[in-house]
């Protein structure tokens, strides 16, 4: 089917034809959008499946009717293959915090967005199925087993088994019967829009609107949630999830008592669920259809999968077994690797000038140790160093580095911790004294260690001057 037919049913609307007509970037669909262009600006879609176009034309008209921020559809082709609707513009909610995707650094305009944006998801959900005949919804009416199976079989055969990894399919399929089990204690009441995520939000005059909700359902509200958190390019750092979960459940108490614990236990069950269900969709649509956008997002749903498995799911035990050995495949640690982060941490002697940052990075913290009381002053500590114990002895006996210490230590920590959100890749922390003998050394075996047991990071160590290295190493995961 061609554009033709968006000309006809603009000028139906409009009263003339449009005087330009362009093709959208194609999303993740088979639907067709176009812009046309003339005395109004009105978007139209060709799409290739009838059901699905019908799916969309009600439930955009039952919205609209109930107040939602929808585009309202303004004509539609008899046969329902084409139709032309309201233009919101051009700014997605993905491109308006593109800032904070790609430093996981949220500024408060974005946050702003984004909860006033759970919150319309929440009257969306529970306004949007008042009334509601969930018989037009396409392919499937509820969120129900069936569907349920859809999703992780899509995920086995689509991603799991393009990988090459090996697992026992009947053990598996137990457990995908224990999950199934979990997620439909949910109960379905409300409408659920399945594929709720920053790129099917517009924005318009400051609001959030709400586009391709064609494949709703009834269903339960955490998979929307889970779907819009872990989102996998969205790239929204632990606290932020945290900060508009609570948003969310303040709202969701306007129409049911809620249990905070009760619901982060729940969720968690959907995250999982749908982030098996993404690597199943890139899965198809990478390997398969070899659309590079998606196997560019692959890395990034590993990753949250990655941090979903620190905390164990005990109730499925093989799948967790098997979601294990997949992220520890080295086709994703070795992406993984290029994006941790590497501290190096450096003693010095001052007479022999800071140390260079070889990352060109800068040099990162330079720490002078000349103020803690210095053993080297004394003879009998000249043949040690800051690792022998009577150095070491000394200097806690005294006192002034451990506090020294404790500064530093809350300053790296802060850093380190950033660093990692924002995937950096580089650190350099430098302790510098007299000599590069004592007081630096101490200080830099004692900041090593630190990081490297309080974060999962490489820690390179260097005492320059002694001419001693070592590396600390990341646990596997």
């Amino acid at each position: 089917m061609n554009s033709d037919i968006l000309k006809e049913l603009y000028k139906n609307v409009v009263g003339s034809y449009p005087v330009e007509v362009i093709e959208m970037p194609a999303s993740g669909s088979n639907r067709r959008y176009f812009r046309l262009k003339g005395q109004r600006s009105i978007i139209g879609v060709l799409g290739e499946i009838k059901e699905e176009n019908e799916a969309f034309l009600y439930m955009d008209k039952h919205f609209v009717g109930k107040g939602l921020p929808v585009p309202r559809v303004l004509e539609a082709s008899d046969d329902h293959m084409a139709y032309i609707q309201e233009d919101l513009g051009d700014t997605i909610l993905f491109n308006f915090m593109e800032k904070g995707r790609k430093t996981r650094v949220f500024s408060e305009d974005e946050k702003q967005m984004l909860a006033k944006t759970i919150k319309a998801l929440c009257k969306f959900q529970f306004v949007g199925a008042q009334d509601m005949d969930f018989s037009h919804c396409y392919p499937a009416s509820a969120f129900d087993a069936r569907s349920i199976f859809w999703d992780l079989n899509y995920f086995k055969y689509c991603f799991l088994k393009a990988t090459g990894l090996e697992f026992n399919e009947g053990q598996l399929e137990d457990d995908f019967h224990k999950l199934c089990d979990v997620l439909l204690r949910s109960g379905n009441s409300t409408f659920m829009y399945r594929d709720f995520q920053s790129r099917n939000v517009m924005i318009k005059d400051g609001e959030p609107w709400f586009i391709d909700f064609q494949g709703g359902r009834k269903g339960p509200f955490f998979y929307d949630v889970a779907s819009f958190l872990w989102q996998a390019k969205a790239n929204f750092p632990q606290s932020l999830r945290e900060e508009l979960i609570q948003v969310y459940i303040e709202e969701l108490k306007q129409y049911m008592t809620v249990d905070n614990e009760a619901f982060h236990r729940q969720l968690r069950h959907f995250v999982l669920f749908r982030t098996l269900q993404v690597l199943g969709a890139y899965g198809f649509r990478g390997y398969f259809e070899k659309k590079p956008h998606f196997m560019q997002s692959v890395p990034f749903a590993i990753n949250n999968l990655r941090e979903l498995l620190k905390h164990p799911y005990e109730e499925y035990p093989y799948l967790n077994q098997v979601l294990n050995n997949l992220v520890n495949m080295s086709q994703f640690t070795d992406e993984i690797q290029k994006h941790m982060l590497t501290v190096k941490v450096m003693s010095f002697a001052y007479k022999k000038g800071i140390p260079n940052d070889a990352s060109g990075n800068g040099g990162g913290y330079v720490f002078d140790c000349r103020a803690c009381n210095n053993p080297g002053k004394y003879d009998r500590y000249k043949p040690y160093i800051g690792l022998d114990e009577p150095v070491i002895k000394f200097l806690e006996d005294d006192g002034e580095i451990l506090t020294f210490l404790d500064h530093c230590y809350a300053l790296v920590d802060a850093s380190v911790k950033r660093y990692i959100e924002r995937r950096f890749t580089n650190l350099m922390v430098c302790f510098g004294c007299t000599g590069g003998q004592h007081r630096s050394v101490y200080c830099a075996q004692h900041m090593a260690e630190h990081i490297h047991k309080k974060f999962n990071v490489k820690v390179e160590l260097v005492h320059r001057e002694q001419n001693i290295e070592q590396v600390f190493s990341p646990a596997q995961k």
